[in-house]
C-alpha cells in the first residue's frame, strides 16, 4: 500500500513530459534545409529550400562580416537585395508559423555577381562609335556588343581587358544599341549595361541657293541624309556671320546685307554630334539704296533731286510722289532727275539702284514742302469773355498755324497743327483783329493771310451788395465796365428761380419766399455773346413765422405758449405785455411757459422767430386775455336743517363762478346768480367730508381747475345738520376753522 503513491507519481511526471515534448513540437516549425544559393544580379542572391510544414513566412539573412540583412519571403525561391556586388555572403534561412519561428539552417555561402560597367559612348565621325568604361571590382575581362536599335542586320561582338573599344564601319546616322558586362577569374558574367548611341551625320549634297533681292534673304535647299535631326546654313562675309537652323531639308537666312559676297555652306547635326560643312558657295547680293539726297526748288514750281552713286549700280530710278496720291519718276545712268512742283504740296521722294541682282532696299524717303497756302472760312465757334475758338478748313501744304489777336496795345497768339485755335487769355468786352497764318518747317509762314475782327463777351459784373426794404423786397446792386449790356441776377435756391433784369446797375427781385437760402448771380449780355456768371453771394430770407400759437392758462399766474415750427427758425422770443407788465421767454422748442401774469388782463402777443444767422421775423398774433382771478375767502355755513352755503369774495374783473363739493356721497354743484358771491346747496348729506372749489368760468365755458380748494366736515345732529368743521387746504394754506 504504502508503494502505491510513488508509482501514481511516476506516472504523472511521465505524461507531464510527453505533454512538454508535445507543446514544444506545436511552438515552431522546422528548421529549413537550403538547396542552392546563387547570385544572377549583383545587389542580390537567390536561395532556393524544401518546403517546412506549419511554416507561412521564411526569413532570409545574409552576413557578409560587416553588415546582416533580412529578407522575409512566403516560399521558396526567395531573393535577398540590397547586396554588395562581388561579394561573399554566408545565407540561412528560418522558418516562421503562427506560433514562432525556427532555428536558423546551416549556413550557405554565395557570391553576388560582378556589377555592370557604367559606359561612356561617342561617335568620332559618321561610321564609328567609341565605347568607354570604367574598371569593375575583380574584373578580369570585358564582353561589349553592337547592333542596330531595330533590331536588323548583324551583331558584333568584342571580347577585351582594356576599357575602351571602338566600333568602326558603322552606317552613318544610325541608332545603335551596345552591351557590355565584365567577368570574373572564374568567367562568370556580371550585370550587363545597355546603351543606345546614334553615329553622326554625314554633310548634306546637292545643295541649293536662291536670293529674294526685295528681302535680303537667300532660301538654301539641299537632299536630307540619314540620322539628321538639324540642319544648320552659314553664311559668312568679311564683316558678318548669319545663320539659321532647321529640321527640314530647306532653311532662309535673313537680314542680309546690301552690296555683299557671303560665302553659303550647310552641316548636318544629330545628337551625336554634327558633319564636316559642305563646300562654300558664293552668293552675291543687291546694290545698297543711294545716299546723300538732295532736293531744291529753284525756280518755284520745279524741283531737283540729286544723290551719290553707289558700287555695283547699272542705272537709278527716282520716284516723287504727292500727298494726293499722284507718282511721276525718272530712269536715269546719271545721278540727278528734274520734275515739276505745284504750290501747297509735300512730295516725296525716293531714289533706287538696280544691277543683275535685282532693286536695292528702299533708303531713306524725303519730303519736301512748298510753300502753303493760306486758310479760308475762318469762323468763330465759341466767344467768351476771356477765350475765342475759331474753326477753319485745313489747306494744302501747311504743318502748323499760327493764330495772332491784337487789340491795338497787346497780342494773343497760338500755334497748332489743328485748323483750329482757341485764344485765351484775352481782354473781356474787346474788339480783336484775328489773323491765321499757315507754316511749314521747309518754308516758314505765308504772311499774306488776310485777317477779320471779333469782339470777346461782356465781364461779369460783381455784385456789391444786396438790401432789404421795408416792404421784403430784394434790391441787388452790382459794378460793371461793360458798353450796351443788359443784366440778369439770379436768386437759385431750393424753393426755385427768382430773376430780374435791368440795363443800369440794380434790379429788383420780388415774391421771394420766407425761411429760404438762396444763390445770387448776376450776368451780362451784349451782342458778343454772355459773361461768366458772378461770384455768387448767399441770401438768406427771414425765417417763417409760426402758422398758429395757442396760449393755455397753466396755473393763476402762468400760462403755456406753443407754436408750430417756423421755416428756418432756429429759436424763437415769445413776449406776452399788458399796460402794466410783461412777459417775455427766448427758446429753441416750439413752447415755453410765462409766469408772472395778471389775471383778468389783456396781453398782446408777439413772437419773434430768429434763424441761425440772427435774422429776426417779427409775428403778431391775436390778444390773449387771461382768466379771472381765483375768489378769495371761500367759506362754508350751514344753511337750515340740511343745506349749505358757499360764500366768496369776488377779484378783479368781472367773472362767472361755478361751485362743486365732492364728496364720499356725490359730488354737489351750484352757480350764483350774476352778480352774487356765494350760492346754496338746499341739501347735502351729514356725516362726511367735502372738497370745496369755487373756480372761473371762462368765456368758452371752461371751467378752471387750479384754483385752491378746501376741505370742510359737516357732522350730522340726529337726523340733521351737525357742525360744518373747516380742515384746511390741499395747498397746506391754512389750518382748522370751525363754523356753525
Amino acid at each position: 500500500m504504502a508503494g502505491r503513491p510513488k508509482k501514481y507519481l511516476s506516472l504523472i511526471g511521465l505524461n507531464l513530459i510527453c505533454l512538454k515534448v508535445v507543446v514544444s513540437a506545436k511552438t515552431a516549425p522546422e528548421i529549413p534545409t537550403i538547396d542552392q544559393a546563387y547570385s544572377k544580379i549583383s545587389n542580390s542572391i537567390t536561395v532556393e529550400w524544401a518546403t517546412v510544414p506549419g511554416a507561412t513566412s521564411y526569413l532570409l539573412t545574409a552576413e557578409d562580416g560587416d553588415t546582416v540583412i533580412e529578407t522575409m519571403v512566403a516560399n521558396s525561391p526567395g531573393t535577398v537585395t540590397g547586396l554588395k556586388a562581388a561579394t561573399l555572403y554566408q545565407i540561412t534561412i528560418r522558418s516562421i508559423g503562427t506560433t514562432g519561428r525556427s532555428q536558423a539552417s546551416p549556413p550557405k555561402q554565395a557570391k553576388t555577381v560582378l556589377a555592370a560597367p557604367i559606359l561612356e559612348l561617342h561617335s568620332p565621325s559618321p561610321d564609328s562609335i567609341l565605347v568607354q568604361w570604367e574598371a569593375v571590382y575583380t574584373a578580369v575581362g570585358f564582353s561589349v556588343s553592337i547592333m542596330r536599335a531595330n533590331g536588323l542586320g548583324t551583331i558584333w561582338k568584342e571580347n577585351t581587358t582594356d576599357t575602351t573599344l571602338t566600333f568602326t564601319s558603322l552606317d552613318a546616322g544610325t541608332l545603335y544599341t551596345i552591351k557590355a558586362y565584365a567577368w570574373n577569374a572564374n568567367g562568370t558574367p556580371g550585370d550587363d549595361s545597355t546603351c543606345n548611341q546614334r553615329t553622326s551625320p554625314r554633310a548634306p549634297a546637292n545643295v541649293q541657293v536662291s536670293f529674294d533681292s526685295g528681302a535680303l534673304k537667300a532660301s538654301v535647299s539641299w537632299a536630307p541624309t540619314e540620322g539628321t535631326f538639324n540642319y544648320t546654313v552659314m553664311a559668312s562675309s568679311d564683316s558678318s556671320e548669319l545663320s539659321c537652323s532647321t529640321t527640314f531639308s530647306s532653311c532662309a537666312i535673313s537680314s542680309l546685307q546690301c552690296g555683299t559676297e557671303y560665302l553659303i555652306s550647310v552641316s548636318a547635326s544629330n545628337d551625336a554630334g554634327s558633319s564636316r560643312s559642305t563646300p562654300a558657295m558664293t552668293l552675291r547680293t543687291v546694290a545698297c539704296a543711294p545716299g546723300r539726297v538732295t532736293i531744291q526748288e529753284d525756280p518755284p514750281g520745279h524741283l531737283s533731286v540729286s544723290w551719290s552713286s553707289v558700287d555695283l549700280s547699272d542705272y537709278y530710278v527716282a520716284f516723287v510722289k504727292s500727298d494726293d496720291g499722284l507718282e511721276v519718276h525718272c530712269n536715269t545712268s546719271l545721278t540727278q532727275c528734274n520734275f515739276f512742283s505745284a504750290c501747297g504740296f509735300t512730295y516725296f521722294i525716293s531714289v533706287f539702284a538696280y544691277n543683275k541682282a535685282g532693286q536695292s532696299p528702299l533708303g531713306d524717303v524725303f519730303n519736301y514742302t512748298t510753300a502753303p497756302c493760306c486758310p479760308s472760312d475762318i469762323n468763330p465757334v465759341l466767344v467768351s469773355s476771356d477765350r475765342v475758338e475759331i474753326v477753319w478748313s485745313p489747306v494744302r501744304g501747311a504743318e502748323l498755324y499760327e493764330t495772332k489777336a491784337v487789340d491795338g496795345v497787346n497780342m494773343v497768339e497760338c500755334n497748332d497743327t489743328a485748323p483750329a485755335c482757341t485764344l485765351s487769355a484775352l481782354e473781356c468786352d474787346t474788339k480783336y483783329n484775328i489773323t491765321v497764318y499757315s507754316f511749314s518747317e521747309v518754308r516758314g509762314s505765308n504772311t499774306s493771310c488776310t485777317s477779320q475782327f471779333i469782339t470777346t463777351a461782356p465781364c461779369s459784373p460783381e455784385i456789391k451788395n444786396i438790401s432789404k426794404d421795408a416792404f421784403s423786397t430784394i434790391n441787388v446792386h452790382w459794378r460793371s465796365s461793360n458798353d450796351d449790356a443788359t443784366y440778369t441776377v439770379t436768386a437759385k435756391g431750393e424753393k426755385g428761380l427768382y430773376q430780374c433784369s435791368s440795363t443800369g446797375e440794380s434790379c429788383t427781385l420780388w415774391g421771394l419766399p420766407c425761411g429760404s437760402a438762396f444763390s445770387v448771380t448776376a450776368v451780362a449780355e451784349t451782342q458778343a455773346g454772355q459773361s461768366l456768371p458772378s461770384f455768387s453771394v448767399p441770401l438768406e430770407t427771414v425765417p417763417c413765422c409760426p402758422a398758429s400759437l395757442t396760449v393755455t392758462q397753466v396755473t393763476q399766474s402762468v400760462v403755456n405758449v406753443s407754436w408750430t415750427v417756423g421755416t428756418r427758425a432756429q429759436t424763437y422770443m415769445t413776449v406776452l405785455e399788458s399796460h402794466t407788465r410783461w412777459s417775455k421767454c427766448h427758446t429753441h422748442q416750439n413752447h415755453c411757459l410765462l409766469g408772472c401774469i395778471t389775471c383778468g388782463v389783456n396781453y398782446t402777443v408777439v413772437l419773434k422767430a430768429i434763424s441761425a444767422t440772427g435774422l429776426t421775423a417779427d409775428c403778431a398774433y391775436p390778444s390773449y386775455f387771461s382768466n379771472a382771478c381765483c375768489p378769495l375767502g371761500v367759506k362754508v355755513y350751514r344753511l337750515g336743517a340740511n343745506g349749505i352755503r358757499i360764500h366768496w369774495q369776488a377779484t378783479r374783473g368781472s367773472a362767472n363762478y361755478s361751485t362743486d363739493l365732492y364728496g364720499s356721497k356725490g359730488i354737489f354743484t351750484c352757480a350764483p346768480s350774476a352778480g352774487l358771491s356765494f350760492c346754496d346747496i338746499i341739501e347735502i348729506p351729514c356725516g362726511d367730508v367735502y372738497t370745496v372749489m369755487v373756480s372761473p368760468v371762462a368765456e368758452t365755458g371752461l371751467k378752471l381747475t387750479f384754483c385752491p380748494k378746501k376741505i370742510y366736515s359737516v357732522t350730522c345732529s340726529g337726523s340733521t345738520l351737525g357742525m360744518v368743521i373747516y380742515r384746511g387746504k390741499r395747498n397746506a394754506e391754512e389750518k382748522g376753522e370751525a363754523r356753525h
